[in-house]
């Protein structure tokens, strides 16, 4: 990071990828690895002159820290620190050309390195204050009490945020609503030398999550999707080989459009035979108007950095910018290019953030005249 007076290089990328390599070094897939992590984060942030503050949640941290004056708009650049679990040689990242790969690369520790370092860029400017916001349990199914809820109430909103999920350099104004259930399968017993004298449950809950994939909800479609996302997640039954098993238990990950409604989804799954269904998470969809004044000035900031047109997208992903929108507070997720994320070759284009870092910072230089706010 250059300090005070120094020149700043956005695009060697070479400052994104050493602070990037060092936060995937840390196995933030379990607490003790996410406490590491926040604590390298304060101190990098301490470091160049920028206090943080720290919240709780299931006695995991919740990094805040703050930059520009106490008074006028207050943009949040936010984010998550903890990871998918992933194989130990995956929190070793390795560079290949523009690729730096490694377990949540992409997905988001490259976004977080560039919004501290964005954060740090714009220490000194006095026009509008950046909120830069890390939580530590964005991939947990917790359905209650998660970080970004405990984050917004205790005060930490502002007049727009950013969410750092991968994007591709694109503005993420849709996101698809989560409804977890979980189906219990009724089937009938028997010895497994005569599996036609009993109901083979385990059978059964395939031809069950079939039938899913085949109800009204699963084929709709949107503006800005193709069609629900639905994944057989788990599977447990059978206590015996030589048994017929006579329950099994499927949990079934359904991400939803903005324009569909839960309880419909749920009354189409009941409905199927000889099956019993209770929901184990919920998330709701966001949406947020492609076409006012902050979207745009991002997307107009990161026009310069991006081939092609800048547009708004829907994300299939589930999305904590429904957090800052519970309470009012305009949310879009926009993050960096890169691919494979919770999969074992994730990786994040270093040139993207060097030019997610600068768009960060020219998108907060710009809020203030975006809002009418005198300088």
């Amino acid at each position: 990071m250059a300090l005070r007076g120094e020149p700043l290089n956005y695009h060697a990328g070479m400052q994104e990828r050493l602070l990037a390599e060092q936060l995937i070094g840390y196995d933030t897939s379990n607490p003790e690895g996410i406490r590491n992590c926040a604590g390298f984060v304060k101190g990098w942030l301490e470091a160049r002159d920028i206090p943080t503050k720290h919240l709780l949640v299931r006695e995991l941290p919740i990094i805040v820290a703050e930059v520009g004056p106490s008074e006028g708009p207050v943009v949040v650049v936010h984010g998550h620190i903890d990871v998918v679990p992933g194989q130990p040689g995956q929190f070793e990242p390795i560079t290949d050309g523009d690729r730096l790969i490694g377990r949540g690369a992409y997905d988001m520790k490259g976004a977080a390195a560039a919004m501290m370092l964005a954060l740090a860029d714009l220490r000194d400017q006095d026009d509008v204050r950046v909120r830069l916001a890390f939580v530590p349990d964005e991939e947990t199914e917790e359905e209650v009490d998660r970080g970004s809820d405990v984050l917004v109430d205790a005060g930490y909103g502002g007049d727009f945020a950013i969410t750092g999920e991968p994007t591709e350099m694109l503005v993420g104004v849709a996101a698809k609503g989560v409804l977890a259930v979980r189906i219990e399968v009724a089937g009938k017993a028997a010895h497994g030398s005569t599996p036609w004298e009993g109901d083979n449950a385990i059978t059964k809950a395939f031809s069950v999550f079939r039938a899913i994939e085949s109800l009204p909800f699963s084929r709709q479609s949107s503006e800005l999707f193709d069609r629900p996302s639905i994944n057989l997640g788990r599977i447990m039954g059978g206590d015996a080989l030589n048994k017929v098993p006579d329950t099994c238990v499927i949990d079934v990950d359904i991400r939803y459009l903005p324009e569909q409604d839960q309880d419909s989804i749920l009354e189409q799954i009941r409905a199927i035979p000889d099956t019993e269904v209770t929901t184990t998470f919920r998330r709701p969809p966001v949406e947020v108007d492609p076409h006012s004044p902050m979207v745009r000035a991002l997307c107009e900031a990161a026009r310069p950095h991006h081939p092609d047109q800048v547009t708004s997208i829907g994300r299939d992903g589930a999305s904590d910018a429904v957090s800052f929108i519970r309470v009012g507070v305009p949310a879009v997720e926009f993050g960096p290019i890169g691919g494979g994320h919770h999969g074992p070759g994730e990786w994040v284009s270093l040139a993207s953030l060097a030019s997610y870092r600068r768009t960060l910072g020219d998108f907060a230089r710009s809020v203030p005249g975006v809002l009418g706010v005198a300088r």
